[in-house]
């Protein structure tokens, strides 16, 4: 009977049953019959409750006990989620003898669920009730072990896999190279790899040793495995794997060879392929050819259209960011977290409130999980658009709050002018048990010191990093120090804390102590750090202006005609300032003496204007009196 399952209503059934239909005889094959058609049901998706039917009729018939009718019930639920898998062992403790089919559903359930280590203890329970493991038993496990960095129960299982004759088999022995990776044994790894002979490898057992590499941050390495697969051919996976490889230390020649390799081996550059296209042309910074990869794909899912937005994102592009969210409206492509993320990040660098406010509101209307992702990058949006009450009341809103909630709230009192506030707020985080600090949280509050004046304050919270957070302070932690100190006029004290930095300064410091050099008039040291900014860069024109402009400030009107003639002389220009203002929804870009925009000529106008309200109420601008004295030949 267990051989074959006829519909009920198949004519040549009834025609065997029908000489058998009186008697008990007749009952017990219908009842048998039934019962196996309702076996049957199981190769379809049925609800918990009609499951539950099956079971209870497959126990009260005495059919529960037969290993294959047990290890259909268990397979009927392998499309279950973790949460069910309260039935699945509910089923599986029910069988009187199970075989090493139930054995190794259970232990895949459990491997792939929340709770991995049940595979371990179900695994020793096996091995104790005289059962012996097979080949595609190891995998699960191996699995399970990786998952829970169990390298003691990993090693375990590797003896016993060759002790039962598997070390040539390609699915133990990919798990184990997988199982060491994840437990951080790369070494171990490899010389698993290297113990496979060739003609038991395969794309798997390559695709395992590159994301080994990968996962162990070992890039390099990943991407000298991929360049040495000369008896298999990569797959998809590979070539996703090496992408990424090339994204984290930014080759873009291996991750131009590799997109030219997808191209001659006709590779569909399907959702998956293309996302890690983009990526890497992305972390390469080369906005360009990701949106030439965008373009070219037939088809885009949600993490396709983000890539290319968070593309543009890290590259600086906002407007072009805003711009392919616009458009993936109008595909009706529906976002999710990562993308209002990004774009929420595009709208705060550009200052665009209205269009942050629509995004935000975005989330409401079409249900976005709002997560601390979400929130996180809403909090920095609002803070860097002016909306500081409004970036607070989400921030006290939040039922979990990471140390990156922390920081961007801190910053961006900060940045608003409300140091008093940003600094009251540290003193929260450090008596609140939730988080510590890291070192983007003191780059706010040395901010806050600096903007509002506080030497004192600056200098303890510098020293805690170290002697209370055990943090080292880096380039940036400094250069907010020297901008401190100068700031308060202590031009002296900040020339000696940057020559006694225990790393060495680079232009930002430098830049910094020219800045508060020209403001206090020190024309000396002024030129002092103008030397030191153009032995680290050379070919830059914002040295050059700034020293041009501290001479303009001092009426050293000759050593501005010698700068600015030093410049035209090594072919060095000014890059023309940019800035962006909304207004009614609409970022509008505007650039020194541009006159592009359809409204120039009123602009130019209302400028004017605005310039000689200002003299006329006594306010000075340095850089006009610049301008009017190098056009005037002084």
């Amino acid at each position: 009977m267990r051989a074959f399952f006829l519909p009920e209503s198949s004519p040549k059934l009834r025609t065997l049953l029908s000489p058998l239909s009186t008697g008990g005889t007749s009952r017990w094959i219908t009842r048998q019959y039934h019962s196996l058609f309702s076996i049957s049901l199981l190769d379809k998706p049925i609800t918990t409750n009609q499951f539950n039917q099956i079971l209870s009729h497959t126990i009260t018939t005495s059919l529960f006990s037969d290993p294959f009718i047990s290890s259909k019930l268990l397979l009927s639920l392998s499309s279950s989620s973790s949460d069910d898998l309260s039935l699945a062992r509910s089923v599986f403790s029910q069988i009187p003898n199970p075989n090493l089919f139930a054995w190794n559903f259970m232990f895949r359930a459990y491997a792939h669920s929340s709770s991995p280590q049940e595979s371990i203890f179900l695994y020793n329970l096996m091995v104790q009730n005289g059962v012996s493991p097979d080949n595609y038993t190891f995998p699960f496990i191996l699995k399970a072990c990786g998952r829970l960095s169990h390298f003691k129960k990993g090693k375990e299982l590797h003896s016993s896999s060759l002790k039962l004759g598997f070390e040539f088999d390609v699915f133990v022995q990919n798990s184990l190279i997988s199982m060491y990776s994840l437990c951080g044994m790369i070494g171990t790894a490899r010389r698993v790899f290297d113990f496979v002979p060739d003609f038991v490898r395969d794309v798997v057992s390559w695709n395992s040793m590159i994301s080994g590499y990968i996962h162990k941050d070992l890039s390099g390495s990943a991407l000298e495995m991929f360049g040495n697969m000369n008896s298999v051919r990569p797959n998809e996976v590979t070539l996703v794997s090496a992408l990424a490889a090339c994204a984290r230390i930014g080759d873009i020649v291996i991750g131009k060879k590799i997109h030219c390799y997808v191209i001659e081996r006709g590779f569909i550059v399907d959702v998956f392929l293309g996302s890690s296209l983009i990526d890497m042309y992305a972390k390469c910074g080369r906005p360009d050819d990701a949106r030439k990869v965008f373009d070219q794909m037939q088809e885009r899912n949600v993490v396709c259209w983000t890539s290319m937005i968070a593309c543009y994102t890290q590259s600086g592009l906002f407007k072009e960011a805003m711009g392919i969210f616009r458009e993936m409206q109008v595909a009706g492509v529906k976002a999710d977290e990562a993308t209002v993320a990004c774009v929420v990040s595009a709208c705060g660098h550009l200052g665009a409130l209205d269009q942050g406010r629509w995004v935000h509101a975005y989330c409401d209307r079409n249900g976005i999980k709002m997560n601390l992702t979400v929130n996180n990058a809403l909090i920095d949006m609002y803070s860097k658009c002016g909306d500081i009450d409004k970036a607070f009341d989400i921030f006290v809103e939040l039922a979990q709050k990471d140390v990156f909630s922390w920081t961007v709230m801190i910053s961006g009192f900060a940045m608003n002018g409300k140091s008093d506030k940003a600094l009251d707020l540290f003193s929260q985080m450090e008596k609140s048990s939730e988080v510590r600090p890291n070192e983007v949280t003191f780059l706010g509050v040395l901010f806050a010191c600096s903007h509002a004046g506080l030497v004192d304050k600056g200098c303890y919270y510098f020293d805690s990093m170290t002697k209370i957070y055990n943090l080292t302070p880096q380039l940036e932690h400094y250069g907010c120090m020297v901008d401190l100190l100068g700031r308060a006029n202590l031009l002296l004290e900040a020339e000696n804390f940057l020559r006694a930095m225990p790393i060495k300064p680079d232009a930002v410091i430098w830049r910094s102590l020219l800045f508060s050099s020209r403001a206090n008039g020190n024309i000396e040291l002024a030129e002092f750090a103008a030397e030191r900014i153009m032995d680290l860069e050379p070919e830059r024109c914002g040295v050059h202006v700034l020293l041009s402009n501290a001479y303009a400030a001092a009426s050293r009107w000759n050593d501005v005609k010698r700068v600015r003639k030093g410049m035209d002389a090594r072919g060095i220009s000014k890059q023309p300032g940019c800035s962006f203002v909304e207004i009614n929804g609409v970022v509008h870009e505007f650039l020194v003496e541009d006159t592009s925009h359809p409204q120039s000529d009123m602009i130019f106008e209302t400028v004017s204007g605005l310039n000689r309200i200002l003299r006329f109420e006594g306010c000075t601008l340095d850089i006009l009196d610049y301008f009017e004295n190098v056009e005037e030949g002084r």
